[in-house]
């Protein structure tokens, strides 16, 4: 089997015992159930208006990752508002 550089590291660390096991993991266990089934709950619906030139830019870019396009849109605003959305010089 090919691992990748990351792979490797985490099967070393791994192996080489720097792993613990959580205190009470049926307890986090339940609780990082519970955020992630809050966090993909979608609920709420917005109506935005924007350009038909960003909106066919999105649909492409949904189309390349194999997304729906609103499922792509609402995870940039979910990472932009997280700080999780990175500025990539192009």
């Amino acid at each position: 089997m090919k691992l990748t550089k990351e792979e490797k590291d985490i099967l070393a660390s791994v192996e080489g015992g720097e792993w613990r096991s959580v205190p009470n993991l049926a307890s986090e266990s339940r609780r990082y159930e519970t955020a992630a089934k809050a966090t993909l709950r979608k609920d709420k619906r917005v109506n935005i208006r924007m350009t038909e030139r960003d909106l066919l830019h999105f649909q492409k870019k949904a189309a390349e990752e194999g997304l729906p396009c609103q499922t792509l849109i609402s995870s940039v605003l979910h990472k932009y508002i997280n700080g999780r959305l990175r500025d990539v010089a192009i």
